[in-house]
C-alpha cells in the first residue's frame, strides 16, 4: 500500500483469538478490516469488513498482507516472520496479545523462535507450547489496538 492508501486493518485470521475486538474497534475508528485467511470465516455484516480466502498454499496469507503491508496499515499476527515482513513496508504490526513488534524487537523476536525451533527439535517434538491466551492479553490487546488506530488516523 502506499502512503496515499486509506487506513486498513489486515488481519491474519487463521488462529487469531481477536477478530471481534478487531472488528469492534476499528469499526468505532471507522477503519477498513481485511480478514486474509486459507478459508471462509464468520463475519459481522458490516461495510468497513471483509473478507480476502487465498489458496491453501504455504504462506499465501502471508503473502498476501505483506504485498498490501504499508505506512496506513496495522497488521494483526502473532507470525514473527510475517510481522517482519510488514514492519520492513512501514506497517504498525501488534500481536493478539497486545505486545507490539517494532523494528528494535523484531530481531531479538527471530532469534528467540530459532532457537525454540531447535529446542523442539531436540526434545524430539515435547514443548510446553506458549502461555494460555487470558483476559489480561484480550485487555493488552484492546488498549494496543485503539492507540495504534488513533496514530493511524492522525497520520492519515
Amino acid at each position: 500500500m502506499s502512503d496515499a492508501a486509506a487506513p486498513a486493518v489486515l488481519v491474519d485470521g487463521d488462529a487469531c483469538p481477536v477478530k471481534d475486538e478487531v472488528y469492534r474497534v476499528a469499526v468505532r475508528h471507522g477503519i477498513a478490516v481485511i480478514l486474509v485467511s486459507n478459508s471462509g470465516m464468520r463475519q459481522p455484516a458490516h461495510p468497513l469488513l471483509s473478507q480476502i480466502i487465498v489458496s491453501d498454499g504455504f504462506d499465501a496469507a502471508d503473502d498476501w498482507i505483506a504485498a498490501r503491508a504499508g505506512p496506513a496499515t496495522i497488521v494483526i499476527t502473532g507470525d514473527i516472520l510475517l510481522a517482519d515482513r510488514c514492519l520492513k513496508a512501514g506497517a504498525t504490526v501488534l500481536a493478539p496479545n497486545g505486545r507490539a513488534f517494532t523494528a528494535a524487537s523484531i530481531g531479538g523476536a527471530i532469534a528467540t523462535r530459532a532457537i525454540m525451533a531447535d529446542l523442539r527439535v531436540a526434545a524430539d517434538g515435547i514443548t510446553g507450547g506458549p502461555p494460555p491466551f487470558g483476559k489480561a492479553d484480550r485487555s493488552r490487546f484492546l488498549d494496543a489496538l485503539d492507540a495504534a488506530l488513533v496514530r493511524l488516523r492522525r497520520a492519515a
